[in-house]
């Protein structure tokens, strides 16, 4: 059998490796046209800012040393220019002495990966507006950095690579601003969630502009100019493209193969296309989102490992299938970890999901034990069912191990009520004998007995402030004298019981603490007690933080500057 791959890195690369130790005599080669055929695709923004100093640990392989392992020809610098199906053939170009021909296949592998999205925009070839996505891009961008020294940068996009770029770019002493369309920062989360990395951003001294449209680039005596719409241009020595990737499937399409989402290539579940003996995978290829059926792209490094394994199985006859994509991702941002899994909010809604969802801050090991640092979780689930849907979480230790049971959970099919049976490991330093997962799991236990009710967020605003209910802040008098919601009264918790004359028992009680635990023993006093009573959903932290990122992005939106 004569295997053909069409991409190296992530997924080419594990087909070949996974071809391999199923077939020893198979003859497998890849065509890949950049200079590299396995690379650490997610260390390219640290290798910019000098987290990474060795180039050549970007390189997970060589050629030489995957044919000295697995006996594959790879094959650099080779791109493939045409299939034709009907011969079962590619046509390949040696980039290096301009030579074309033809190679025989048995079986094709498609593994082309997403090109950086460059818009139609004016000055978009410009020598000083770059992309990242290859090697060959790292390496240019760095020996401009290396050779100009400039001062500022301006990063169009505002998704991971964005983010990853703008920290390393601000470690290197650059003043960086993120402009964009939407007015937050990172899709995977939800907007109140992405307040605390605007905020942190914010903090390290880059600039958002965020709800800004870039209209096109023009260069100046001293560097770029970014225009937007309505709004007056931004200043630059350097600009980064990062709004995103663009399924390459040009070679599918001129073959005839059925294309998806956004000229993704169709596959079913076994990454066979729509014509026999070629297969698809990695970011080029439409996949079922795992928790909504939708199709969808996604483009992370491990479901492309992982279609590569199975596309490679079924190559050599076995009977893999992909189950669908989730999204699990985190990124560090500064000082914070911000982790996602499952659907957001706003994308459970749009699904047509009815919608619940808890919001706590836990510690990240028990109090007690020096350390511990507050995180903040977000947990989705379908109000009716209870079932798991998705799960965001912003802190800094051990916001992976969280998510990651998190991720587990909504793979198992698990109700989110069963997450306060999970047995977790605890020690003092690790964790709390009430892990933060467990801990979601009572409040949404909470809600499904009846314990408890809550109230949220983007109910704060309308709120009657009229006397008609009553609003009740149940923080210390030092905090709520920092801060608090208009209309909100203050009697601090360990005094409610002896206050209880206060409130008047025929109105509803919309309750609200720091972190959500005081105002909730609040509510229990007061549902003890008669009363007709809510919980904020998050805490004043979360509220404050949330509500001042929102008016930071709209005004600034609204005047046409930074929301720094």
């Amino acid at each position: 059998m004569k295997v053909v791959i069409v991409g190296g890195v992530a997924g080419g690369a594990t087909a070949a490796a996974r071809i391999r130790r199923l077939d020893e005599r198979a003859e497998i080669i890849v065509f890949e046209r950049s200079g590299y055929i396995s690379y650490a695709n997610c260390g390219l923004p640290y290798y910019i800012g000098g987290v990474i100093t060795d180039r050549s640990a970007l390189t997970l392989q060589t050629p030489d040393s995957f044919y000295q392992r697995f006996r594959v020809a790879m094959k650099v610098h080779h791109e493939v220019l045409a299939i034709h199906p009907e011969h079962k053939t590619v046509l390949v170009k040696n980039l290096e002495t301009g030579e074309t021909f033809e190679e025989r296949y048995d079986k094709l592998l498609l593994s082309p990966g997403a090109k950086p999205t460059r818009p139609r925009l004016p000055g978009v070839g410009l020598d000083r507006v770059f992309t990242l996505r290859t090697v060959e891009d790292t390496l240019r961008l760095r020996e401009y950095i290396t050779q100009h020294q400039p001062k500022s940068a301006m990063l169009a996009g505002g998704g991971f690579i964005s983010l990853e770029v703008a920290e390393n770019l601000r470690k290197l002493g650059m003043d960086v601003t993120i402009v964009q369309r939407p007015r937050q920062l990172m899709n995977p989360f939800d907007r109140d969630m992405a307040s605390f990395l605007h905020s942190e951003m914010r903090k390290h001294g880059v600039q958002l502009a965020l709800g800004h449209t870039v209209e096109g680039f023009e260069e100046t005596a001293n560097g770029i100019s970014v225009l937007r719409k309505d709004a007056p241009p931004l200043e630059a020595d350097m600009v980064i493209l990062a709004i995103g990737v663009t399924p390459d499937t040009h070679l599918a399409r001129d073959a005839g193969l059925a294309l998806g989402v956004k000229g993704s290539i169709l596959v079913n579940d076994r990454m066979e296309t729509s014509v026999p003996d070629i297969y698809a995978m990695s970011d080029a290829v439409q996949v079922k989102h795992f928790v909504s059926g939708e199709d969808t792209l996604l483009s992370l490094a491990g479901p492309a490992n992982k279609q590569g394994r199975i596309a490679a199985d079924n190559i050599c006859g076995g009977s893999g299938s992909y189950k669908g994509s989730q999204g699990s991702s985190i990124l560090q941002v500064f000082d914070l970890t911000a982790a996602a899994t499952g659907l957001n909010e706003t994308r459970a809604k749009a699904a047509g999901f009815t919608v619940d969802k808890v919001i706590l801050s836990p510690m990240s090991h028990a109090g007690y034990y020096p350390g511990g640092r507050l995180m903040i979780m977000k947990v989705v689930f379908e109000a009716a069912t209870w079932w798991l849907l998705g799960a965001q979480i912003i802190g800094y230790e051990g916001v992976d191990k969280r998510i990651d049971v998190l991720a587990t959970a909504i793979r198992a099919g698990m109700s989110a009520l069963e997450l306060q049976n999970l047995d977790l490991a605890y020690a003092p330093p690790y964790s709390s004998a009430k892990d933060p997962v467990n801990m979601a799991g009572y409040i949404i236990d909470n809600l499904a007995s009846g314990v408890v009710k809550q109230w949220y967020l983007e109910e704060a605003d309308s709120l009657p402030r009229d006397g008609s209910v009553t609003l009740l802040d149940t923080r210390t008098e030092d905090e709520y004298a920092q801060g608090h919601i208009d209309g909100f009264v203050n009697i601090p918790v360990d005094e409610l019981r002896e206050r209880l004359s206060e409130i008047e028992p025929e109105k509803p009680v919309y309750v609200i603490c720091q972190s959500g635990l005081r105002s909730y023993i609040a509510s229990r006093i007061l549902s003890g007690n008669g009363f007709d009573c809510y919980n904020f959903a998050g805490g004043y932290r979360f509220y404050e933080t949330a509500k001042n990122d929102l008016c930071l992005v709209e005004c600034a939106s609204a005047c046409g500057k930074n929301s720094d």
